[in-house]
């Protein structure tokens, strides 16, 4: 166990800021014809990371997991193998091939500088970029692209849902889509509302975006669907269907050669208080229905798979241990996922902390050692060429503690 911390804790310094021989590597040697894409998935409800990412290698975790914890690979109920400590949920297939692929890196102990345990609070935090909830009004992922290098683009980045989040909130132009829960308007219908809107400027522009954000998202105005999942269906299960559309959506935005290069919408669902479930289960059923959808989302990017990095977080974790209800309650450090063709992957980083009494967070939680906004500089840097000054300064004000990992996309 020991050997394995330090391992890991050398994986991570290796990957810090410092770490001479990456950052040589990674110093403006990229290819002109490179088009990034970024697309950020917020897990809304705090994801168990302890059960997504099986720390099946640390003599502790079964027993505070009891009947629900993942055994190793290959067992019963067994994790799908990473590097012979973690494992992935059995349900995460696509995800486990990216990782053989070297295409998916996963971050363990894992935090926001949030310590507290409140969803609103904790999610504000994890959206603001700051260390304190409420402390910003604007995103750190809008104040990024207002920074980096956006030629011939419109609109930066697309947020797909009813409401703009806070992470896309602030001076750059960034654009919105949902898709209409109406039924589809014929051609005269609509040639009509052109007509209406003809002699005024502002109305006939936003109804022209509309079209033509239908168009490229591929909903035909007309589909129905809902965005992610908002409430599970009899069996607890998030409908596919909800998740294969708007990641569609997502795609279409993307792979336009002057459309929005970061797309951003939210899954729900992860607050598993009760009846969590192992490997089948509540969680189980969640964690399939979101790796099917990242399976779509690649084969709907085609090409521009190979140019984009996903990044999937959540505000906390959940505690290490089971409660009395089948369930976990809200923690504090978790898992992170950052999974695309652009992603130097096939590796775990995580500073292991360990699940004895002593080492757990309050004595309770997963004790994080990995500062999400390290993980989020080294990304906007490498990847959306943000520069290294406005990171520190605009983007993640009073975070010079935190510092950027390196290396973590493809050069």
């Amino acid at each position: 166990m020991a050997r394995m911390q330090r391992r890991e804790f050398l994986n991570l310094s290796a990957l810090a800021a410092g770490g001479t021989l990456l950052a040589s590597r990674l110093a403006f040697g990229r290819s002109d014809t490179r088009k990034p894409r970024f697309v950020l998935i917020i897990m809304r409800g705090a994801l168990d990371g302890l059960a997504t990412v099986a720390p099946y290698g640390d003599r502790d975790y079964a027993a505070l997991r009891g009947d629900l914890a993942l055994r190793a690979p290959g067992e019963r109920n067994g994790a799908l193998p990473l590097e012979g400590f973690f494992g992935l949920h059995p349900a995460l297939a696509f995800l486990q091939q990216c990782y053989a692929a070297r295409e998916l890196t996963v971050f363990h102990a894992l935090a926001s500088p949030y310590r507290e345990r409140s969803h609103f609070d904790g999610q504000d935090v994890l959206e603001n970029g700051s260390a304190r909830a409420h402390a910003l009004t604007t995103g750190w992922l809008n104040r990024a692209l207002e920074r980096a290098p956006a030629p011939g683009q419109r609109e930066a980045g697309v947020a797909l849902g009813q409401n703009m989040p806070l992470v896309m909130r602030g001076p750059a132009a960034v654009t919105s889509w949902s898709a209409s829960k109406l039924t589809a308007l014929d051609e005269d219908t609509l040639g009509r509302l052109t007509d209406l809107y003809a002699n005024d400027a502002l109305l006939a522009t936003r109804l022209a975006d509309a079209l033509a954000a239908d168009a490229i998202a591929g909903d035909g105005a007309g589909s129905g669907a809902g965005m992610m999942p908002d409430a599970p269906d009899k069996n607890g299960q998030a409908p596919r269907a909800r998740y294969a559309q708007v990641v569609r959506a997502a795609a279409g935005f993307l792979r336009q050669e002057s459309g929005p290069k970061v797309a951003v919408f939210d899954t729900t669902g992860w607050d598993t208080h009760a009846n969590e479930g192992g490997a089948q289960g509540q969680l189980a059923a969640r964690l399939a229905s979101l790796d099917a959808a990242l399976a779509t989302l690649k084969q709907e990017l085609g090409a521009t798979w190979g140019d984009t990095a996903v990044l999937m977080v959540t505000e906390f974790g959940r505690t290490a241990a089971i409660n009395g209800t089948r369930g976990t309650d809200h923690g504090t450090a978790t898992a992170a996922f950052l999974v695309g063709g652009a992603v130097a992957g096939g590796r775990v980083i995580a500073d292991w902390p360990g699940l004895s009494a002593r080492a757990l967070y309050e004595g309770r939680d997963l004790a994080p050692t990995l500062d999400l906004r390290s993980v989020l500089k080294g990304l906007l840097h490498e990847h959306l060429s943000v520069p290294s000054r406005e990171l520190e300064r605009t983007v993640f004000p009073d975070s010079a503690a935190a510092q950027p990992l390196r290396g973590l996309v493809r050069t």
